[in-house]
């Protein structure tokens, strides 16, 4: 055989192996890991929750939340939002990383991010008053820990949200509860249990 025919071929079995090797771990993450679902978070006392449907990819309004800065960029992802006919809502972001090694690190950025979160809301606009609370670890799988963190603007607004980053081996959650309030009447103990079903529901 010719050696440029020898190495056509042989560049072709190579691009066909590296092909194949990209290709797989693709096929396996093609199915997205267990979400939560509208009966699972913390009960609205007046309203209900409605859930939509589980949808791959990170939100790119992810990008401007200073408290998830490391969530961006990276897939395999999926997310699944949730709303009450109040000024409630909710979000379950589940991302899939290459090893546990990968999913432990992403899991310390994500709590480091919303711990410092506070000072850089801050640092951002001087009208705003940041609090953050860390509501601890909660034993399930790999570990979840809880934070929540309060906002309220000169001139009065005053918003709350609760959010918790788990872990179950290579697969990482992060579940948002937002809504109007300060850290009294924030749903702790309830964010709680939502937490624990949504590492539970992972696989």
């Amino acid at each position: 055989m010719p050696k440029h025919t020898r190495a056509g071929a042989l560049l072709a079995v190579a691009l066909t192996g590296l092909t194949m090797a990209l290709a797989a771990p693709a096929t396996a993450a093609a199915e997205a890991p267990g979400f939560l679902t509208a009966a699972d978070l913390p009960p609205h006392p007046t309203s209900s929750w409605t859930a939509d449907k589980v949808t791959a990819g990170v939100p790119e309004e992810t990008a401007w939340d200073t408290c998830l800065r490391a969530l961006p960029g990276r897939a395999p992802a999926w997310h699944r939002d949730f709303r009450t006919d109040l000024d409630t809502n909710a979000r379950q972001i589940t991302l899939v990383l290459p090893d546990t090694r990968s999913a432990k690190q992403l899991t310390s950025w994500l709590d480091e991010d919303i711990e410092s979160c506070p000072a850089r809301i801050e640092q951002r606009d001087p009208d705003t008053e940041a609090t953050g609370k860390d509501y601890g670890k909660l034993p399930v799988e790999e570990g979840a820990r809880v934070h929540g963190v309060h906002t309220e603007t000169s001139w009065g607004a005053s918003d709350v949200r609760l959010l918790s980053v788990g872990r179950d081996g290579r697969t990482v959650t992060v579940v948002n509860w937002a809504g109007l309030g300060g850290f009294e009447g924030a749903p702790v103990k309830a964010f709680e249990k939502t937490t624990v079903e949504a590492v539970n529901k992972l696989h």
